[in-house]
């Protein structure tokens, strides 16, 4: 024993200098750990308890006083583990790359993953099982946000957010502490990551093309939880709530000889009972969040988070409550509505109020939340009937797709609830170009009047739209058109021209002009197929322009794309032949789901339909975007052009395969 008694000793004495190093380097870069928590802790929680708890996360690096992890020997790391070059200077043996702060950088690490590996029928808002020993910080009568950053922050952290935390912290480690991607698989795999190699392919898509410009968001105010806002959570009601608490705490010093009792009651009847796993903040009327009545017009966010509560029942905390009781667990009497790929999970933050009033027989509440959902809530002022309850995603919503809610529904139409940047309202009807709007009346509280809908099944004769100008506060003159899918948001309507000789790609842009109406006559009826699948808007792209066989008529190409909330599109290729009324439904000629034919990310497009001249005879007609130098035919018939368009005899039915040649390289084949 004498033998060995030395090396203990040796042993002892360099724990505790390791941990005095990890101390000091814990302490000298604590706000670069902060924000790497910050970046790797799951979106769900919420600024306010992120911002908390990845400080806790830091505070907590360390091991506690007297266990037996309390003296641990920082272990040497050759691979480079610091952040890269011009980042924070660093002191002699404190550096990031010193190894103390390698061992501090995996125990922060650790903490925020182990925030999102819970069981799934662990509550969403409650930290992970094994994360619970991880004290937050408390702040009594605030909540805390970091600066708000501009519209491409605000993209990132969409992303972010839509991503595992794995996939969170491989994009940190690139990012804000410069490892290579050997050594962030490395760190993950030391933090038990189950695949780190597939986590880290899932970063390296993340803020593509500009991989730069996410580093410098990473870096910016968006993302840093030590410099933040306050903003009060209770101000109104801060009187009400001292006394609710002293009376809480009274409750608490009897709870625990009356639980089984207090379970027992709340089980038979107790309405006021928060569900089983939803903290009871997010369910008090009190915690709601509110927007001043002119935020809109001084924020760079113009979307639903600068919608002011709006209604004459927005005090009514009896109707609040039920509404976000009946949205944490709706009961059996609760109709439940979602559009496709949104969740219906209770909120992990108490919601912004958007609304709350009395609504065609009905009372209703519009809630969003920071999962970006709008949930509706109606039940019926009188009769038996039950609830309903509606959830709709909002993702990145902005002028156009934040500028009206559905807030109540008849057999007659729908009436909205506009953005309070909205000046002007009309409606239109798409099957009457030539009409112009008529005026909709709007109401103190921002609801509109009836507006018709449009027809889902049987003759398809008119197609109400509304036409909406924005503030000259936040932009001059904007208008743009909203139709009515059947969702809580309606689709935002827009017009790509066709492309001019050698001019550069077009973009699309508000679907009011002459020309953009008169494609829109020919195509509205097509938007039947998208009713009630979440659709965000709806762009009508003209790439191509075409003459005709046998006297040279023109016909017109159109690219309909829908883009959902949830980010898959569908795409309908329409052929605009010669027509005897302008309104006379263009022919679809291809109807494609997920796809990113005719957008930004897909601007290459060919497609082909059969064309039957007045002389009687068929042809294949084809025609491509801009980019497109050749047309080939093969099959039944063969054939070539140069250029965008091409035609040729063929059968009726004649079994016919078109590509085409990019101009700058590569093939293309036809859209069916």
């Amino acid at each position: 024993m004498p033998i060995h008694q030395p090396q203990q000793q040796t042993d002892v004495q360099s724990d505790r200098t390791g941990v005095r190093q990890a101390e000091a380097a814990l302490v000298e870069h604590y706000p670069r750990l902060v924000r790497l928590a910050y970046v790797v802790l799951p979106p769900a929680l919420g600024r306010h308890h992120r911002v908390l708890t990845a400080h806790s996360v830091v505070q907590r690096a360390l091991p506690a006083a007297g266990s037996k992890a309390s003296g641990p020997r920082v272990p040497a790391q050759s691979r480079r583990t610091g952040p890269p070059a011009g980042v924070e200077g660093s002191s002699a043996d404190r550096s990031p790359a010193h190894p103390a702060y390698g061992w501090v950088r995996l125990r922060v690490l650790r903490a925020a993953l182990a925030h999102e590996r819970r069981p799934r029928w662990w509550p969403g808002r409650l930290p992970a099982p094994a994360a619970l020993r991880l004290g937050v910080p408390v702040v009594w009568g605030l909540r805390l946000f970091p600066r708000a950053g501009g519209v491409d922050e605000l993209a990132l952290d969409r992303a972010l957010s839509a991503v595992d935390g794995p996939v969170r912290a491989a994009f940190a480690l690139q990012l804000l502490e410069g490892l290579e991607e050997t050594g962030v698989r490395e760190l993950l795999a030391e933090a038990a990551v189950a695949d780190p190699a597939d986590a880290v392919r899932r970063a390296a898509r993340l803020g593509r093309p500009d991989r730069a410009g996410a580093q410098a968001m990473l870096r910016s105010g968006e993302f840093d939880p030590c410099t933040v806002q306050t903003r009060p959570s209770d101000l109104l009601r801060r009187r009400h709530r001292v006394r609710a608490t002293a009376v809480a705490a009274a409750l608490c010093v009897l709870a625990g000889g009356l639980a089984v009792a207090v379970d027992q009651e709340a089980r038979g009847g107790g309405e006021d009972r928060a569900p089983a796993g939803v903290f009871a903040p997010v369910l008090d009327p009190a915690e709601l969040m509110r927007t001043a009545a002119e935020r809109w017009a001084d924020t760079s966010r113009v979307d639903f988070t600068a919608w002011p509560a709006r209604g004459g029942r927005t005090d009514d905390d009896g109707l609040l409550g039920r509404a976000l009781r009946a949205w944490a667990e709706p009961g059996e009497s609760v109709r439940v509505s979602t559009t496709p790929g949104t969740a219906v999970v209770p909120p992990a933050e108490p919601p912004r109020l958007l609304f709350a009033g009395e609504v065609d027989g009905a009372v209703v509440v519009l809630f969003h939340d920071s999962a970006d959902r709008v949930v509706r809530y109606a039940e019926p002022l009188s009769g038996s009937g039950g609830a309903a309850l509606d959830f709709a995603r909002t993702d990145d919503a902005d002028v156009t797709t934040g500028a009206a809610v559905v807030v109540s529904r008849t057999g007659d139409g729908a009436r909205f609830l506009l953005a309070p940047w909205i000046d002007l309202s009309t409606t239109r009807d798409l099957l009457a170009p030539d009409t112009p709007g008529r005026p909709l009346e709007v109401g103190p509280d921002g609801v509109t009047a009836t507006v018709p809908r449009p027809a889902a099944g049987g003759a398809c004769e008119t197609w109400p739209v509304l036409q909406l100008r924005s503030s000259e506060r936040i932009v001059e003159k904007h208008a743009f058109l909203v139709t009515d899918l059947g969702d809580l948001a309606p689709a935002h309507l827009t017009y790509t021209p066709a492309p001019g000789r050698g001019a550069p790609a077009r973009q699309p842009r508000e679907a009011t002009s002459t020309e953009a109406l008169l494609a829109w006559a020919r195509t509205a009826c097509s938007l039947r197929t998208l009713a009630g699948s979440g659709v965000r808007a709806v762009n009508n792209w003209a790439f191509a322009e075409q003459k005709l066989p046998e006297g040279g008529a023109s016909a017109g190409w159109l690219c309909t794309r829908a883009d959902t909330w949830r980010g898959p599109g569908r795409v309908l290729v329409q052929f605009l032949g010669p027509a005897a009324s302008p309104t006379e439904p263009a022919a679809v000629v291809a109807d494609r789901d997920d796809t990113a034919l005719c957008s930004r990310f897909g601007q290459h497009v060919l497609a082909g339909t059969h064309w039957k001249a007045a002389s009687g005879r068929w042809y294949v007609l084809a025609a491509g975007s801009r980019a497109v130098t050749r047309i080939e035919a093969s099959g039944a018939v063969r054939g070539a052009a140069g250029g965008p368009t091409f035609a040729v005899r063929a059968p009726r039915d004649a079994d016919v395969e078109l590509t085409a040649s990019l101009r700058e390289g590569g093939t293309l084949t036809a859209v069916h």
